[in-house]
């Protein structure tokens, strides 16, 4: 890892992550009475739970609303949930207030342009290495693996490793 990256990720308090190409692959599928279904990563549950075990909560912030992702964030803990804003900014402020920490303490986690605002204002942006290419170009680390395919746990492994905090290995 980068003597650069490792030092961001040293910092990291919250990790932020945004759902439809980060979480998920990005597609939204619907059933025959018009459910929306969404498909959601193993490893990455588990790399949440690790991490939050490590004292570093994690936080969702996604422009769609979708109780897919009300149950998803229940079953994995997650207690920080805004849904339905695209200006991930001031929900961002939000979080930072409740833990006391600043941005450069925090981790964002996107993959479409209206995430970029918040990945220049962090401390550590990354996206998943399907992300829009004008995310890639400004982020400071892009994964080797896709949204909704362990791009997610990928980070939290790097912030695990940095941090010198414990992980399970499967």
């Amino acid at each position: 890892m980068k003597k650069d990256l490792k030092e961001r990720l040293k910092k990291i308090k919250l990790l932020i992550l945004d759902v439809d190409g980060v979480l998920t692959d990005g597609s939204i599928v619907y059933s025959s009475n018009g459910e929306e279904i969404k498909t959601f990563n193993v490893h990455d549950g588990y790399g949440i739970e690790m991490l939050r075990q490590a004292g570093i909560p994690v936080a969702i912030i996604t422009g769609r609303i979708s109780q897919i992702v009300e149950k998803r964030a229940k079953d994995l803990k997650i207690e920080d949930l805004i849904q339905g804003t695209i200006d991930k900014v001031p929900a961002a402020e939000t979080f930072a207030r409740k833990y006391n920490i600043t941005f450069e303490e925090i981790a964002f986690m996107g993959d479409d342009l209206f995430d970029i605002p918040l990945l220049q204002k962090v401390g550590f942006s990354c996206a998943p290495r399907n992300a829009r290419k004008e995310v890639k170009r400004i982020v400071h680390y892009v994964t080797k693996k896709e949204g909704g395919k362990g791009a997610v746990r990928e980070v939290i492994d790097m912030i695990l490793e940095a941090q010198k905090k414990d992980k399970s290995t499967d």
